[in-house]
């Protein structure tokens, strides 16, 4: 979690506990929703970034010469919305490959569409046709990632993708 992200979320604490103080349970409850919900975006884009980190950091897959680089914070335009979180970039010779993650925080950011808490997008290098864009969806109580075609988005996708990056 950055910096500004901790922040909010002391603020965001404050002001639930400063509605309750005041009787304002309504209010409290919405923001007690929005941490929660923040809670599992951001637990949801750590999964995706640290397993595609563990797939190219494994010592049996012989990926010594993948590079990976991190930026914090990172936004990106997706479906007419400005999302903010970060992004993971893997190189691999002249290869890499872009996975984009985060969620739209501000008013000016527009929304997430179809009830989504969060969205990504996979994107290689000079293979358009392969990139995915994602959407954190609730199925039930678990947040689960799928693909436009409605297809859950799990770590064997990650593993299918990184062996693009390979050349597999």
């Amino acid at each position: 979690m950055n910096e500004l992200d901790e922040a909010w979320s002391h603020m965001l604490a404050g002001a639930i506990a400063n509605a309750k103080a005041t009787g304002r349970e309504d209010v409290a409850e919405y923001l007690a929703l929005k941490q929660s919900n923040d809670l599992i975006r951001q637990t949801s884009v750590d999964w995706l970034f640290n397993s595609l980190i563990e797939i190219a950091t494994d010592p049996n897959g012989g990926n010594s010469s993948v590079l990976i680089e991190r930026e914090e914070p990172h936004e990106f335009a997706l479906r007419g919305a400005k999302m903010a979180g970060s992004l993971l970039r893997l190189r691999h010779g002249v290869r890499s490959f872009t996975v984009e993650a985060g969620w739209t925080r501000t008013p000016s950011h527009g929304f997430m569409r179809g009830g989504a808490l969060a969205a990504a997008r996979i994107a290689h290098f000079g293979l358009p046709e392969v990139g995915v864009e994602l959407v954190l969806m609730r199925v039930g109580e678990t947040p689960v990632w799928s693909a436009p075609d409605g297809r859950n988005f799990d770590s064997q996708s990650l593993r299918q993708h990184f062996a693009i990056l390979l050349g597999n």
